[in-house]
């Protein structure tokens, strides 16, 4: 069976993508490493001896980057409805953290003390279809920051992807009202046609 259109149209960009080719060379589980490296080049989120949750984990690249800015004192645990291959220092959850069950197991995991820091890049698998393909972003957005209301400490810091369209600037409001201040981050690893955006929300007032 030959190929689609869509799939051809992937593997052509995917190899002629520099990001990619990098995170091969560096041994990345992913190129978007490198967002995440940008981020932490401009705002210094990840520090030694941190406790971060990782969601929506999987293949790893996030917590492959961050196990290593937290160092032997610090903790990442990742969490994904996907199965990830183990990394030294990651603690990971396979599951889906809408599921009480997977929540209350993160929530033990954790010991009931709180994080520094919850990040995400999770997306929907994407239609095509921006009717579609933005509510579910968002939605991924919100349920985000709701986990992040019951882990993070206070003064904590959350870091989640979100898509430019409808909904975008209810969410951002949502974490001015719950975050001493917020920032938007567009790395340069992040593909120019993508409407992919990072909201940085510092500061949680619990």
């Amino acid at each position: 069976m030959g190929r689609s259109k869509s799939s051809s149209r992937w593997l052509d960009r995917q190899s002629r993508d520099p990001y990619v080719k990098e995170a091969r060379d560096l041994g990345y589980r992913s190129r978007a490493v490198f967002k995440l490296q940008e981020i932490q080049e401009k705002d210094r989120i990840l520090r030694a001896g941190m406790t971060i949750v990782d969601l929506g984990a999987a293949p790893g690249g996030w917590s492959q980057f961050a196990v290593h800015a937290v160092g032997e004192k610090g903790r990442v645990v990742a969490l994904d409805i996907l199965p990830m291959d183990s990394l030294a220092g990651v603690e990971f959850l396979l599951g889906d953290f809408r599921d009480e069950a997977v929540e209350a197991s993160l929530v033990g995991t954790l010991g009931g003390k709180s994080v520094d820091l919850v990040m995400s890049d999770m997306a929907p698998n994407l239609s095509g279809l921006r009717a579609v393909d933005q509510p579910a972003a968002m939605y991924l957005a919100e349920l985000s920051l709701e986990l992040a209301r019951k882990v993070l400490k206070n003064g904590g810091d959350l870091l989640v992807k979100v898509f430019q369209g409808e909904g975008f600037g209810e969410f951002h409001d949502s974490l001015r009202r719950e975050f001493a201040r917020v920032a938007t981050r567009k790395p340069k690893s992040s593909r120019a046609e993508s409407r992919e955006l990072y909201l940085l929300a510092r500061g949680y007032n619990v």
